[in-house]
C-alpha cells in the first residue's frame, strides 16, 4: 500500500507544482518535484526494508523534511520571477481557470511597455463611471491586459460594485469583466478591468463543448470498472478466483456503486449550485485509478467567473454537505452489517490504521466513534476493531474525502469557503495555520502514515484562492453560520474522541 500511496502522492505533487510554480519561479518543475518527493520516498523505502511497523529514527523522520524544505525554498528563490513580472503573470491568470481564455491574448514580457487597453478618450469615459459619492477614483494604473482603478470606497461594497459595474457595462458593453478586490497591503479595495474573452469569442453560455457529456460518461464507466475491481479485491476475490469465475467481479458493486454515488452527489452539488448562480461549469468528472481504491475522487471545473463571495460560498459548501448527507447513512448501515473483531485475534494488533478496512479503530475520530457506537452498540469496545463490509468502506471513504475537501486550504472546498467567509487575506492566514496543524497532527500520530501523506499534499498545494468578481462584499449571517457548522463537522472528523467521550462510549 505504501507504494501506491507514493505513486498517488507523486502524481498529485507534479500536478500541483505544474499549476502553481510557473507563476513564481523559473526553476524547472521536475527538479522541485524530485526535492519534494525525497522525504516520502525515504519513508517508503524504510517501510519496504524494515516493515511498516518498524520505528523510524528521529533523524530520518525530521531531517529530510527540514533539508528538503530549505532546498526547495532556495531553488524557488534562485529562479524567482521579478515582482513586476510576477504581477503580470498573476494578473493574466486571475480568471484563467474560470474563463476559457482566447489564444490571441498574448502575455507580454516585462521589457515591453504596458498595453493601454483603453485610449485617451475612453479614459475620460472610464473615470465618469466612478461617481465620487460611491467610489472616489484617484488614479488608473495600466498593467499588461488590465487597468487597475484605485480610490476610496464611500458606500457599502454591494452598492459600489453594482453601480460601477453597471456604468462600465453601459459605456463599454461587455468588453470588460469588472473585478472588485481587497487590497493585500492597502486598506482600500480596488477595481480591475479585465478584457472579457467571451465578448471576443462570441461563445454560447452553455454548449456541449463545455459540458462534454460523452467525456464525463466515459470517465464514469471507467471509474465504475476500476472501483468494482477494487471492491472485489476488498471482498477477498483474488486474481486466480477472478480468472476462474469472472462473474465474481460483480461482488465489487457493493463498494463501487455507493462510492460513485457519494462522489456524484458531492460534485453535482457543485454543478447545480453553479447553475443556480449562472456560472458556466463542466459536468462532474470522476477520476479513475487502476489500483487500491479505484479512484482518486472527482472534480467539476468552473468555466466562467464567480460573481461574488455569496456564490463562491454556495458552490463550495454544498458539495461537502451533500456528500456527508449520503456518506453518513451509508456508513451507519454498512457498519451495522459489519463484523466486530477482537484485537487479540489479529495477527498484528498494531496494524489497525486509517485505511485498514479489516481492522478499523474508530477512536481516532470523534464523529466516527459516535457513528460506530450507534451502529454496533455494546459489541464495540476498547478490545475490538471493525471489519468493514463493502458499503461501510464506501461510506467511510466518503467521510475521509469530505474531511479532506473541507480543509480550509487554497483550491479545496474548505479553502473557497473560508475565503468567502473571511476574505482572501484572512483565508491565507487560516490556510497556513491549517497546514501546520495537520503536520503536527501527523507527527503526533506517527503510526498514521496517511495523515503524513495528507500533510505533505497540503504543503504542496497553493494557498491563494482566485478572487470572485465582487470579492469585497461580505456574507450574510445565515451563510456564516452554515460555514461555521461545516468547520465544526471537519473538526469532529479530524480530531480524536476525548477520554471522557471514549469512556462514556465504552471504548
Amino acid at each position: 500500500m505504501n507504494f501506491w500511496l507514493l505513486l498517488l502522492l507523486g502524481l498529485l505533487t507534479y500536478l500541483i507544482l505544474q499549476r502553481s510554480v510557473p507563476r513564481i519561479t523559473r526553476t524547472p518543475i521536475w527538479i522541485l518535484w524530485l526535492v519534494m518527493m525525497t522525504p516520502a520516498s525515504i519513508l517508503t523505502v524504510w517501510a519496504l526494508i524494515y516493515g511498516e511497523d518498524a520505528n523510524l529514527p528521529a533523524i530520518l523522520a525530521i531531517g529530510p523534511f527540514a533539508i528538503c524544505f530549505v532546498l526547495y525554498w532556495w531553488l524557488v528563490q534562485r529562479g524567482r520571477i521579478s515582482p513586476k513580472e510576477s504581477q503580470t503573470v498573476q494578473t493574466s491568470q486571475v480568471l484563467s481557470n474560470a474563463v476559457e481564455m482566447t489564444p490571441n491574448l498574448e502575455e507580454e514580457t516585462p521589457e515591453q511597455p504596458p498595453t493601454r487597453t483603453i485610449d485617451r478618450e475612453e479614459e475620460g469615459q472610464l473615470r465618469d463611471c466612478f461617481p465620487w459619492s460611491v467610489y472616489y477614483l484617484r488614479n488608473l494604473e495600466y498593467r499588461p491586459q488590465v487597468v487597475v482603478c484605485r480610490g476610496q470606497l464611500r458606500t457599502n461594497p454591494d452598492r459600489a460594485y453594482q453601480t460601477i459595474q453597471g456604468n462600465i457595462e453601459k459605456t463599454f458593453g461587455d468588453r470588460f469583466l469588472v473585478v472588485f478586490q481587497e487590497g493585500f497591503y492597502a486598506k482600500q479595495p480596488f477595481f480591475i478591468l479585465v478584457p472579457n474573452p467571451q465578448a471576443e469569442s462570441k461563445k454560447p453560455q452553455e454548449s456541449e463543448a463545455t459540458t462534454r457529456p460523452i467525456f464525463a460518461l466515459s470517465l464514469l464507466l471507467i471509474t465504475l470498472f476500476t472501483t468494482t475491481v477494487s471492491g472485489a479485491v476488498f471482498a477477498g476475490v483474488d486474481e486466480a478466483a477472478l480468472r476462474s469465475d469472472p462473474a465474481r467481479l460483480w461482488e465489487g458493486l457493493s463498494y463501487s456503486l455507493p462510492l460513485i454515488a457519494i462522489l456524484g452527489v458531492h460534485e453535482f452539488g457543485h454543478y447545480f449550485a453553479a447553475r443556480f448562480h449562472h456560472i458556466r461549469s463542466t459536468l462532474p468528472y470522476l477520476i479513475p485509478f487502476p489500483f487500491f481504491l479505484g479512484t482518486v475522487g472527482a472534480f467539476t471545473q468552473m468555466r466562467s467567473p464567480i460573481p461574488d463571495r455569496k456564490a463562491l460560498f454556495d458552490v463550495s459548501v454544498i458539495g461537502p454537505l451533500a456528500g456527508l448527507a449520503i456518506s453518513i447513512p451509508l456508513l451507519v448501515w454498512g457498519m451495522a452489517h459489519s463484523q466486530v473483531v477482537l484485537l487479540s485475534a489479529l495477527e498484528n494488533p498494531d496494524s489497525a490504521g486509517l485505511l485498514n478496512f479489516e481492522a478499523l479503530k474508530p477512536q481516532f475520530s470523534l464523529l466516527l466513534s459516535v457513528v460506530s457506537k450507534l451502529a454496533l452498540g455494546d459489541s464495540l469496545n476498547a478490545d475490538t476493531v471493525i471489519d468493514l463490509n463493502l458499503v461501510a468502506i464506501a461510506g467511510y471513504l466518503g467521510l475521509i474525502l469530505t474531511a479532506f475537501n473541507l480543509l480550509p486550504v487554497g483550491q479545496l472546498d474548505g479553502g473557497h469557503m473560508v475565503h468567502a467567509m473571511f476574505g482572501q487575506r484572512t483565508a491565507l492566514g487560516i490556510a497556513q495555520v491549517t497546514r501546520l496543524l495537520m503536520l503536527v497532527l501527523a507527527l503526533a500520530y506517527g503510526d498514521r502514515k496517511e495523515l503524513l501523506f495528507g500533510a505533505i499534499v497540503l504543503f504542496l498545494m497553493p494557498i491563494r484562492d482566485e478572487p470572485a468578481l465582487n470579492d469585497v462584499s461580505e456574507l450574510d449571517n445565515r451563510r456564516d453560520f452554515i460555514g461555521l457548522m461545516a468547520l465544526a463537522l471537519l473538526a469532529a472528523i479530524l480530531l480524536p474522541a476525548p477520554k471522557v467521550l471514549t469512556q462514556a462510549l465504552g471504548f
